[in-house]
């Protein structure tokens, strides 16, 4: 079985952004069943994941300031291994930077891209994780 957050190319993270945390938190843990752990988040807000059972398999946060407006939508992460690397490679492949780079800490580098089409993809190298 591969490791996600070490595997370049592998699904790694979910997560939703709302503007109605309450009301999401609601429906997944009735509906799925999901429970959640907060964190505090650098910025001071709060971050959720998610859990089946005592493994963490998504997260859910408020609606970032840069996406206000926005629906609510589900953000999903790749691993790769180097973001910056990669950001370089979309914008020649035709792609855009949605979010530029930035560090989480305890986490790792993320960004946000856009392909050729305009499709949404979230990018991130995990900290002290080599990529396979």
């Amino acid at each position: 079985m591969i490791d996600p957050f070490q595997t370049h190319g592998a699904f790694s993270w979910s997560e939703l952004r709302t503007d109605d945390v309450e009301k999401a938190k609601a429906f997944y843990t009735g509906v799925i069943g999901w429970t959640t752990e907060e964190m505090s988040m650098a910025d001071g807000g709060t971050y959720t994941v998610l859990k089946a059972g005592e493994t963490s398999v998504g997260g859910l946060m408020a609606m970032p300031e840069e996406a206000k407006g926005a629906p609510s939508h589900w953000a999903v992460y790749v691993t790769v291994d180097n973001v910056d690397k990669r950001l370089e490679m979309t914008t020649a492949a035709g792609g855009s930077v949605l979010m530029p780079p930035m560090d989480v800490p305890e986490v790792g580098r993320i960004a946000a891209v856009a392909d050729p089409t305009g499709a949404a993809i979230c990018l991130i190298t995990y900290s002290g994780k080599e990529c396979d």
